[in-house]
């Protein structure tokens, strides 16, 4: 059983940044990915990026390449989520998931995830 954990969140100004992390308790060859997503109130969870354990090798939704990167630490089993230049519309529940397929981007093809970490943008 894989157990995530997200660190992180919080309230910050608009214009901001913000850097979220999830731990894992292990890396398994199985579940080889590991994604951020986030579920804004009253909207669908959905899709932010992915990352590979092995090689790093990453995928964004495209709405949101150039603002946030994801970036993983093996010796620590630790994935992370930098947040620049946030907006209000990004506050939500920010979770971590991990899966076994890399270009997954939907809720139901992640088998473990964490509990999320609020994040909230606003002045």
């Amino acid at each position: 059983q894989v157990q995530l954990a997200e660190f992180g969140g919080g309230l910050v100004l608009p214009g901001g940044s913000l850097r979220l992390s999830c731990v894992v308790s292990e890396r398994t060859s199985s579940y080889y990915v590991m994604a951020w997503f986030r579920q804004a109130p009253g909207k669908v969870r959905e899709f932010l990026a992915s990352i590979t354990w092995r090689g790093g090798t990453t995928h964004y939704v495209d709405s949101l390449k150039g603002r946030f990167t994801i970036s993983r630490d093996n010796a620590k089993n630790t994935v992370y989520l930098q947040m620049n230049s946030l907006k209000p519309e990004d506050t939500a529940i920010y979770y971590c998931a991990a899966g076994t397929s890399f270009m997954a981007t939907g809720v139901d093809e992640y088998a473990y995830w964490g509990q999320g970490t609020q994040v909230t943008v606003s002045s």
